[in-house]
């Protein structure tokens, strides 16, 4: 499949990217051979394939959601240089 100048300039400006023609010339041979290497892939036969999510065989690797015992936030604000309301009380960094 041959990528045109056009749909290059195209990626580029998506990009934010900009080309000289010499660099245009060659990104377009190198995007033209990624894109036929990649277009490989429509040529295997995957009919018999099971559909894979994980090849781990982990199915839920999420813990159970638990109620447990916090810090002290009393001990935990005697460590702020300032705290307000029993939080942390910092300086205004959005003006």
């Amino acid at each position: 499949m041959n990528i045109t100048k056009e749909q290059l300039k195209h990626i580029a400006n998506l990009s934010n990217l900009s080309f000289n023609d010499e660099e245009l010339e060659k990104y377009l041979v190198d995007m033209t051979g990624i894109v036929d290497f990649v277009n490989q892939l429509n040529e295997i036969n995957t009919d018999d394939v099971e559909i894979t999510t994980s090849i781990l065989g982990e199915y839920n690797i999420f813990r159970e959601d638990e109620i447990k015992e916090s810090f002290d936030r009393e001990l935990l604000i005697q460590n702020a240089p300032d705290s307000q309301d029993g939080m942390f009380k910092i300086p205004r960094v959005i003006e």
